[in-house]
């Protein structure tokens, strides 16, 4: 190849590439994209794909998007995954659509798949930035003017006559029941949240009722339970690594004869990385005073129908995401100051790593020392009322646990998709079963 060649080449693949390398940064009062991403069929991790692609504006509402990406997901021959992307152009872009396809190995972990996700969308996101103001500051990477206290810059704010606002709510009813038994369950709830950068406001409410009716040898036996709760929070940005909360919560449930709870306290938070840094690792440390109220439906084992008590709380969180996999764990602890032998130590924790190609293990569990249990009541329960457990039994610990171990091996490749008849290789559909 002669030198004028070669460097007309590397120009046109300059050309084509430069958009490619973009890492995700938000640029300085430049009107941006609105897009609506709709992951259908699978999980996107929205928190991490906003933070890795900043340089367009995340819409809620299709209606206000110039772009709809349409995101769906199905198993490939090879035990991975096969994602679809779909860039609907909406409004000035109405009538352009593409189409990027990414194929996931079944040894990836959550992290290589999410990270791939992110590269395929910055890549179909192209054809519509160049169309935007945006497209000057496309380069091989992409440098950020930064924000307050070094935080990445955002881009120009949206008109938005919800000012953050987003509202919820949800009603759902279960009926069955059969000649000699029958079964009700219903639940509702309602929230309100908005999230700026300096304030966090949540606002939520919910309630459930069931009730089940046997009919047994010496009669019906009816067990009915029921539980409200609401909950009101506002949380402060203090900078990269604090943050400072208030919060509320009020509840009602049979199940732990509390015929009404009120708790209210502020909270006091750090996080040891900056908080952008929240999708890949974090480790917090929180501490909240608390003062509490709880009214009784019957007599305490202490004697007591209502009761005031002062209490704190102590929170210690980690969650690190990597490549070979991930580890959560956290402590909690619950201690009341009128008596400090009254508390609650609970200590979760979780791994999953991929010890080689293919195999992967996992494990993890829960155990709490249970000495907060003021509201156990003093009347007994029959024997029906503890085996449908219509309430708390007292306790001095729990636990849970769980272990797994898995290997797959065989072709690494995984492009093939076939839907043909799932229910014949027993992912659904229809089965056998033999008793002998």
């Amino acid at each position: 190849m002669s030198r004028s060649s070669m460097v007309w080449v590397l120009t046109l693949a300059g050309t084509w590439l430069a958009p490619v390398g973009l890492l995700g940064q938000a640029p300085s009062a430049q009107p941006a994209l609105n897009v609506f991403l709709d992951c259908q069929t699978f999980a996107c991790d929205f928190d991490h794909i906003r933070r890795e692609i900043a340089f367009v504006n995340w819409v809620r509402d299709r209606q206000d998007a110039q772009v709809h990406i349409l995101g769906t997901g199905q198993r490939t021959g090879g035990g991975g995954n096969e994602y679809t992307f779909t860039f609907i152009g909406l409004k000035e872009f109405a009538g352009h659509a593409d189409t990027l396809r990414l194929v996931t190995r079944n040894t990836d972990t959550a992290t290589e798949i999410r990270d791939a996700q992110v590269q395929t969308l910055k890549l179909g996101l192209m054809r519509y930035l160049a169309a935007t103001p945006i497209r000057d500051r496309l380069r091989i990477t992409y440098a950020a003017e930064p924000g307050p206290e070094g935080q990445p810059a955002t881009p120009g704010a949206p008109h938005d006559p919800w000012k953050l606002w987003v509202f919820s709510a949800g009603l759902n009813a279960n009926l069955q029941g059969e000649q000699q038994q029958n079964f009700q369950f219903l639940f509702g709830s309602l929230s309100a949240n908005r999230t700026a950068e300096d304030l966090k406001l949540n606002f939520r409410i919910s309630g459930s009722y069931q009730r089940s009716e046997q009919q047994l040898t010496s009669g019906s036996f009816v067990n009915s339970t029921r539980s409200y709760s609401a909950s009101q929070s506002a949380v402060w940005s203090l900078g990269p690594k604090w943050s400072f909360g208030v919060r509320s919560a009020q509840s009602s449930s049979t199940f732990l004869n509390q015929a009404l709870a009120i708790r209210v306290g502020p909270a006091l938070e750090y996080d040891v990385f900056p908080y952008s840094e929240s999708t890949r690792r974090q480790l917090t440390v929180r501490y909240s005073p608390e003062i509490s109220r709880f009214d009784y439906e019957e007599a305490t084992i202490f004697d007591k129908t209502s009761e005031t008590l002062s209490g704190q709380r102590l929170n210690v969180s980690l969650r690190v995401l990597q490549p070979w996999g991930q580890i959560q764990t956290s402590l909690d602890a619950l201690q009341y100051l009128h008596d400090l032998s009254k508390h609650r130590v609970s200590l979760f924790g979780a791994v999953e790593m991929r010890l080689v190609r293919g195999l992967n293990f996992n494990i993890g569990g829960n155990v709490a020392r249970t000495k907060d249990q003021l509201y156990l009541p003093k009347a007994g329960l029959s024997d029906e009322e503890i085996l449908v457990r219509r309430r708390q039994l007292g306790t001095s610990f729990q636990y849970f646990t769980f272990i797994g171990l898995s290997f797959r091996f065989g072709s690494k490749f995984a492009n093939v998709v076939n839907s043909r008849m799932p229910g014949l290789d027993g992912d659904g559909g229809f089965s056998f079963s033999f008793v002998f």
